[in-house]
């Protein structure tokens, strides 16, 4: 209807979800003593969710609350190729350290083929160095120099190998879970409770700060009030009596007024000359000198 493409239409109705968000953190808490896990499944480009401001914000509200934990799905049928495996471990890469949260890469479908090869290939940079030379690409020498670049994030990464539809390896997957639960509440929650109050620390400064602004500009607004009504109460004045008093200034104040203000000025002498209008303030001026 709007044309914005597929992955326009995904970015619109994330950033109209992320907007909703609060509703979905209330729902979360009111479940959370009935349920174990609140499985999130977010869209699967990587463009969309992850370098979206709006998938930043569903990451951060959600760990910023609960024990949250990253699983990333990987379709282990299709990463038999030593480059395409290589591009899936980039983006977990990447995805690893633009959420700053626990990571577990779950290797799908080992019901048709099992994913010992892709161990095998992050343990031994030997064996995935040989799968590689059997690849003519030009993708394959980046990938060889990638694959140096990678090791040190193999040897912290949690990898489970599943099967949606056998429903193996989930065991070892809430094992893992369990782990990655516990790495949250050691060193992810108390950097996001520090991140938490110097963000309200920011806050309440820049609150004191509209306040003190505020303080003064009443202030200096007072001090010129006093100055043009004279002993009377500036409050109990209707706004058409206080745009009545504009041309009454003494000379000096009438020097420090904008040119603006001297038009005004000029266009309310003016419109002095007329009767009846001299006929009104003078009807004014004499119902103020009569007592209340």
């Amino acid at each position: 209807r709007y044309g914005l493409g597929p992955n326009g239409g995904i970015v619109t109705s994330l950033n109209l979800f992320a907007t909703r968000f609060d509703q979905v953190m209330k729902f979360i808490e009111k479940r959370q003593n009935a349920s174990k896990y609140v499985i999130i499944d977010t869209p699967g480009q990587i463009e969309v969710f992850t370098w979206s401001a709006s998938g930043t914000i569903i990451t951060e509200a959600l760990a910023s609350s609960f024990p949250s934990v990253v699983v990333y799905v990987m379709d282990t049928s299709r990463s038999t190729n030593p480059v395409t495996f290589m591009s899936n471990m980039l983006y977990a890469c990447s995805i690893l350290y633009k959420t700053k949260l626990p990571f577990i890469v779950v290797m799908n479908k080992t019901d048709i083929i099992d994913h010992s090869f892709a161990l095998e290939w992050m343990q031994d940079f030997e064996t995935f160095q040989d799968a590689l030379n059997q690849e003519t690409s030009y993708a394959s020498n980046l990938t060889r120099s990638m694959s140096l670049v990678l090791d040190e994030f193999y040897s912290s990464l949690k990898v489970v190998g599943v099967s949606a539809v056998l429903g193996t390896g989930l065991d070892e997957f809430f094992i893992q879970l369990s782990k990655a639960v516990d790495e949250y509440e050691r060193e992810y929650r108390p950097e996001y409770e520090r991140l938490r109050k110097s963000l309200e620390e920011a806050q309440e400064k820049q609150k004191r700060e509209q306040l003190e602004h505020l303080w003064k500009d009443m202030g200096s607004v007072c001090v010129q009030g006093s100055t043009v009504p004279g002993p009377d109460d500036v409050s109990a004045m209707s706004p058409s009596e206080l745009i009545l008093t504009r041309g009454t200034l003494n000379e000096d104040e009438e020097e420090r007024d904008s040119d603006t203000d001297d038009i005004d000025h000029e266009v309310t002498e003016e419109s002095h000359e007329e009767p009846a209008f001299r006929n009104f303030m003078q009807m004014k001026c004499q119902r103020k000198k009569q007592p209340e």
